[in-house]
Formats: structure tokens, C-alpha cells, sequence
């Protein structure tokens, strides 16, 4: 089945508008980024981003999966994860599962599909 197609709303009223992964539903938060090319579920689970949307500029996430063992914290801290492109099958022996599976089970809505390094040219120059 395919992604449902996501609406992402900005406060000057642009929409950006991508695929949703992760757990249905819509989410607020202030919206931060992250330009690391590694360590997504290392941002997920740090608590220094609670209730935070982490946009990755890094183009493709998701390549390596999820495992307990590279959690900052006991579980996901964000409010919503932006990417440009998901990776759906991971490839890595220490993986316990995908990163779509681990959003979800930890009820955090994702967009996928975006130019997320124009946002981040856009968050840096006008904010949110």
C-alpha cells in the first residue's frame, strides 16, 4: 500500500507537501535540523529534542535501522522527523528493524519527500 501524501503547513502559510511514514496523525512542534550524515536514532531519542520536528538534511535515512543499543534515552524525543528520502529495507546485521516500524511503535509522525536542505535554508533565513 502506498504512503498517504503529507501536508506540512508553515506559519507563512507554505505547504510543503511530501509522503507520511512513522504513526499517522498530525503533529506541532518547533522545527529544528540536524546536518549529521549519521546517528539519526542517536537524534531521535536525545532529549535535548523533546517536542522538537528534526528535520536531516542528510538526503538518505534509514539506511542502517534501528537498535536498542544506539538510543540516547529510553525512547523516541521527538515530535516529528523530516526526511528526504526513507530507506524502507535497512542493511545492517545489528538492526532490529526499520526505521518506519520504530517511529510508529513510538507514535511519532514522519514526512518524507521534501527538499529538506531548501528548508533548511529557508529555517535558517525567515524561521519556521
Amino acid at each position: 500500500m502506498p504512503d498517504p501524501i503529507a501536508k506540512w503547513p508553515s506559519m507563512d502559510g507554505t505547504v510543503y507537501t511530501g509522503r507520511g511514514f512513522g504513526a499517522p496523525g498530525e503533529k506541532t512542534g518547533e522545527v529544528v535540523f540536524n546536518t549529521s550524515m549519521t546517528g539519526y536514532q542517536e537524534v531521535l531519542t536525545d532529549p535535548s529534542y523533546t517536542g522538537q520536528i528534526v528535520a536531516m538534511t542528510y538526503p538518505l535515512i534509514g539506511n542502517y535501522g534501528t537498535t536498542a543499543e544506539d538510543q540516547e534515552s529510553h525512547g523516541v524525543q521527538v515530535e516529528g522527523f523530516v526526511v528526504r528520502e526513507l530507506t524502507r529495507i535497512p542493511s545492517n546485521f545489528r538492526s532490529h528493524r526499520d526505521l518506519d516500524t520504530f517511529l510508529r511503535a513510538s507514535n511519532v509522525t514522519g514526512i518524507e519527500g521534501l527538499d529538506t536542505r531548501a528548508l533548511v535554508r529557508r529555517l535558517r533565513g525567515a524561521g519556521p
